[in-house]
């Protein structure tokens, strides 16, 4: 295998176009390789990903390796693995880097033991140690009450990237690239289920993710009618509501709208937390969030230690209030 070096981002393509997590590696992979003086390398797997070969240069990459196959049309675990190993093993990367998605989760750490690399998943900040070149992966540990570094000695290291942990870089369309396409040569034998029917969820208003407003509700909302309000604020101020886990637990909402740890992540202009109380596992999911209110009647609670404002009371109170003048405002 010739010397490790560069960048490669496993890029992910939904509905033929660049998946925003790939945007976001791609945005970390560029500063790692300066740091390096190194290439970004993107590869993108999958049936018509072609045409997000361009998105992938204009989002900061050197080279892009693309296999495009009818046979790759559907995520599957061993065909994945088998093509992304292969290209691997021939590009040579220094790092890796692999969106901690559905799809990321499954496929980096049987990549990882068919290279025989050590992988650290989940990370929320990359670094290139100067010394050794190896690459730093800050992640959350203890529930998320603190942080831990890790890195290895062996090449290639692999790292899973929590979605919104990375920002990307602002796409540049006159920014060209080495397109390769790579043919794909799968025995079907390793095939070992396929994917016989979609059920797509309906989603209605705008993505939790992508809201510049999210207005979260914590365990102090008390029921699923207080929410009703959030809601009310969320459209007023063209956002989306999200809910703690204790919330999503008790079924007052979604647990596909959970923020936190083990929920999504959210990095919003503007974080409304009303009765949330701040605990460690929530803020790993909003503490990226530009400004946040926290509204609670506990005085003592840790939301308002993470918060720019604050209002001390009951919300019962204070959101009619909030949404009161939010609408005079707007009418003005």
């Amino acid at each position: 295998m010739a010397e490790h070096s560069g960048v490669l981002v496993c890029g992910e393509v939904a509905e033929g176009k660049l998946a925003s997590i790939t945007a976001e590696l791609l945005g970390s992979a560029r500063s790692l390789a300066s740091k390096l003086n190194e290439k970004v390398s993107a590869v993108l797997v999958g049936s018509g990903v072609s045409g997000a070969a361009k998105e992938a240069a204009a989002c900061g990459a050197d080279k892009v390796y693309v296999a495009d196959d009818a046979a790759l049309k559907d995520y599957e675990t061993d065909a994945y693995t088998a093509v992304l190993a292969s290209l691997v093993k021939e590009a040579s990367p220094r790092y890796i880097l692999i969106g901690q998605t559905s799809v990321g989760r499954d496929l980096a750490p049987r990549l990882a033991f068919r290279l025989g690399a050590v992988l650290t998943t989940d990370c929320i900040a990359l670094d290139v140690d100067q010394q050794t070149r190896g690459l730093l992966q800050t992640k959350p540990v203890y529930g998320g009450n603190a942080r831990a570094v890790f890195t290895s000695s062996s090449f290639p290291q692999l790292a899973t990237v929590r979605q919104k942990a990375m920002t990307a870089l602002q796409p540049d369309p006159s920014r060209q690239a080495e397109i390769v396409n790579v043919p794909v040569k799968l025995d079907p034998a390793i095939v070992r289920y396929r994917v016989i029917d979609r059920v797509k969820e309906k989603a209605e208003g705008i993505k939790l993710e992508d809201a510049k407003v999210v207005v979260c509700g914590g365990r102090g909302i008390g029921g699923p009618e207080g929410f009703k309000q959030l809601e009310q604020l969320a459209a007023l101020l063209k956002g989306a509501v999200g809910g703690t886990r204790p919330a999503c637990d008790s079924g007052w909402v979604p647990a596909n709208i959970q923020i936190g740890l083990t929920g999504r992540i959210v990095t919003p202009d503007v974080y409304i937390a009303v009765a949330v109380s701040g605990s460690s596992q929530h803020m790993a999911g909003c503490s990226g969030s530009k400004t946040m209110i926290a509204v609670n009647k506990d005085v003592d609670a840790n939301i308002f230690k993470e918060s720019r404002f604050g209002v001390v009371g009951d919300w019962k109170q204070v959101l009619p209030a909030f949404i009161e003048k939010a609408k005079e405002l707007l009418a003005a």
